[in-house]
């Protein structure tokens, strides 16, 4: 997505992996509360990424997709240019694409976690959260972002995350 600002949101997840106490290898599946708290908390992020309460939701939502064994989330660099301005805008985009394919892999749980579907719902995700910035910053516009919710709306999307993730995305 963004270059610097991934790397540095990739490595600040894989540091709180580690940082996870020996027993939670030991954890078992995610339970259907679980899950059904995960996807209040991405709902709620969605339909207000900047609420009192999403930084600490986003947070539980992470730290437990790192935990049960049985959600995969892949991060893939689909997303390259960075949006100029307010650095929370581009930690809550990039926050918008994590947390949706969360929810695609707990309503999904056959489908692989760096499937094209589950990297579409992390593209929409992020999408979704610029236009709902935009709404509080409509100056706060990215000529980049702007073109793939053009593409969205002519049904181009799936082409491009499919070159992007053949591009950006390695095994």
């Amino acid at each position: 997505m963004f270059p610097r600002l991934q790397a540095t949101l990739i490595a600040a997840i894989l540091l709180f992996s580690f940082a996870i106490p020996a027993h939670a290898a030991d954890r078992g599946p995610s339970t259907p509360e679980e899950r059904k708290q995960a996807l209040d908390y991405v709902q709620d992020f969605l339909s207000n990424p900047l609420g009192p309460d999403s930084a600490k939701e986003r947070e539980w939502v992470i730290k437990w997709a790192i935990l049960v064994p049985d959600v995969h989330v892949s991060v893939c660099l689909l997303l390259e240019k960075q949006p100029k301005g307010d650095k929370q805008d581009a930690n809550l985009i990039f926050a918008g694409m994590v947390l949706a394919q969360t929810a695609f892999a707990i309503q999904n749980p056959e489908a692989k976690g760096d499937s094209q579907e589950a990297f579409l719902a992390g593209v929409n995700g992020s999408l979704h959260v610029y236009e709902l910035l935009l709404k509080d910053r409509p100056k706060d516009r990215q000529p980049y972002l702007d073109d793939l919710l053009k593409k969205r709306d002519a049904g181009t999307l799936p082409a491009w995350i499919q070159e992007r993730k053949d591009k950006s995305c390695h095994k």
